[in-house]
Formats: structure tokens, C-alpha cells, sequence
């Protein structure tokens, strides 16, 4: 099984890779899916520079403010309350 790595570089630009997908994105924010949770990414003027989902490789410009990761379970959470909201 490959490494998950992310690499930063003078925080305007981020590589991540295990990347399934992604979920939401904004110039603000973006939201993917990871092979083993998900990862968020906050700042400003974010832009999706490549998205290889078959080699799982997400590069993304900008100012890079901040991400973390999602555990699972809070990722589920997350995504039933968002259908929820929708169907209401």
C-alpha cells in the first residue's frame, strides 16, 4: 500500500495524494475524500491546479490558511446532516 503524503510549499501550494475525491470547493474551502477519511483545506483564493483520481493526486494554489483531518465517523456525520438539510 502507497504512503499518504501531503507536501506544502510556502503555504501557496499543496500536493496531497490518496485522494478519491472531492467533495465541495470554493475559493475558501475544500473538502475531499482520502483513502482512509477525508481531509479539509481552508484559505483564500484556492484553485484546483490538477486532480488525478487514478493515481489519487490533488494539487491546489492559493493561500493556504490551514487543513486537517477528518476522521470517518465525523465525515459520515457530516454528510447525513447535509442530506438531511437537502430534504427537509
Amino acid at each position: 500500500m502507497e504512503n499518504h503524503y501531503i507536501t506544502l510549499e510556502n503555504r501557496e501550494k499543496i500536493t496531497i495524494s490518496q485522494v478519491l475525491d472531492v467533495d465541495a470547493f470554493d475559493e475558501d474551502n475544500l473538502w475531499a475524500n482520502l483513502k482512509d477519511g477525508g481531509i479539509e483545506l481552508t484559505g483564500e483564493k484556492l484553485n484546483i491546479e490538477r486532480l488525478d483520481l487514478q493515481e489519487g493526486i490533488l494539487v491546489v494554489s492559493g493561500k493556504i490558511c490551514s487543513f486537517s483531518y477528518i476522521d470517518k465517523k465525523i465525515k459520515e456525520k457530516r454528510t447525513l446532516l447535509g442530506f438531511l438539510k437537502k430534504h427537509q
